[in-house]
C-alpha cells in the first residue's frame, strides 16, 4: 500500500504540493489527475523517495521513503517521466542491469527476465539494441526495469504517453496483470479514456492540492456530469468552471456546435 500524508513541497516561492494526502490500496489501480503544473509529479517522485518533503510522510508499505529510502525502494517499482533507457544495451540488457542493482543475479533473474519478455510482448526486439526502439517498445522496456525485482508497489508516471493504439491495449492489459496480482499501481495520465478504463479510485490534484477523491462514477455523480473529462474540468476548475460556461465565448461555441451537429 501506498500512503501520501499531508505533502508538502516549495522549490523557491513556488509551492508544488501543499496539504496532499491520498491512499493507494492493494489490488487496486489508483489514478493521480490533475492539470499540467498541479503537483502530480512531484507527489509521485516523493512517494519514491526522489524528493524530500519539506513536510509530511510518504509511505511504502509503512517505510518512510525519505528516512527509510533503501527498504522502501525495495518495495517501490516507479516508472518516472524521464524514461532514461540505454540505446547501447539491448532490451534485455536494460533490464539485467537494473536486476543486479538490485541485488538480483543468476538463474533467478534470468527467469524474470523472460517472463517480463513475455508478459510484455518484447520477444521479437529483446536482444536488439534498444537505440531505435518505437516509443511503445522503449516503454515497454522501461517499465520491465522498473520492476524486475518484483515490488509489491508500482508507480507509473503517463505510461500510455505517446503510444499508438496497439500498444496502448497492450499496456492495459499488463496493468490489469498487475492489479490481478494484487499490486498497489498509482497510474498518473492525461487521458481520460485510459483513466475511466483502467483505475478504480481517482485523486484529482489542482493547485497543489487534492480537490476530490472516489470512483470515476463518483466523480460524475458529485459533479452531477455525464462525462469524466467534463468532471475533471469542473473539480479542477472550481468556481470558474460555470463562470467560464457562462462565457459569451462558450455560449457561442456551444451555438457553434449545435449548428454543426
Amino acid at each position: 500500500m501506498l500512503e501520501a500524508r499531508s505533502l508538502r513541497k516549495k522549490f523557491g516561492d513556488v509551492v508544488a504540493v501543499e496539504d496532499v494526502s491520498f491512499t493507494a490500496a492493494d489490488g487496486a489501480i489508483t489514478g493521480l489527475l490533475g492539470p499540467n503544473g498541479a503537483g502530480k509529479t512531484t507527489a509521485l517522485r516523493i512517494l519514491g523517495g526522489l524528493v524530500r518533503p519539506d513536510s509530511g510522510t510518504a509511505l511504502v508499505d509503512g517505510l518512510d521513503s525519505a528516512r527509510e529510502a533503501n527498504q522502501a525502494r525495495a518495495r517501490l517499482g516507479m516508472l518516472p517521466d524521464a524514461r532514461g533507457i540505454y540505446p547501447r544495451l539491448t532490451a534485455r540488457e536494460n533490464i539485467r542491469y537494473y536486476g543486479e542493482l538490485c541485488g538480483l543475479g543468476g538463474s533467478a533473474l534470468e527467469r524474470r527476465i523472460d517472463t517480463l519478455v513475455e508478459l510484455l510482448e518484447l520477444g521479437s526486439v529483446a536482444d536488439r539494441r534498444t537505440q531505435g526502439f518505437s516509443q511503445g517498445e522503449r516503454m515497454k522496456v522501461a517499465i520491465a526495469r522498473a520492476i524486475v525485482h518484483d515490488p509489491q508497489n508500482v508507480v507509473l508516471d503517463e505510461p500510455t504517453n505517446g503510444l499508438d493504439v496497439m500498444s496502448i491495449r497492450s499496456m492495459r492489459h499488463f496493468i490489469r496483470h498487475l492489479r490481478g496480482l494484487g499490486r498497489a499501481i498509482v497510474f498518473s495520465s492525461h487521458i481520460m479514456q485510459e483513466v475511466a478504463a483502467l483505475c478504480d479510485r481517482i485523486v484529482v490534484i489542482a493547485h497543489g492540492r487534492v480537490v476530490a477523491t472516489g470512483s470515476p462514477e463518483e466523480l460524475k455523480r458529485t459533479t452531477g456530469l455525464d462525462s469524466l473529462e467534463e468532471a475533471f474540468v469542473k473539480l479542477s476548475l472550481g468556481d470558474r468552471f460555470e463562470a467560464m460556461n457562462e462565457t459569451p465565448a462558450a455560449n457561442a461555441l456551444g451555438e457553434r456546435t449545435v449548428e454543426l451537429r
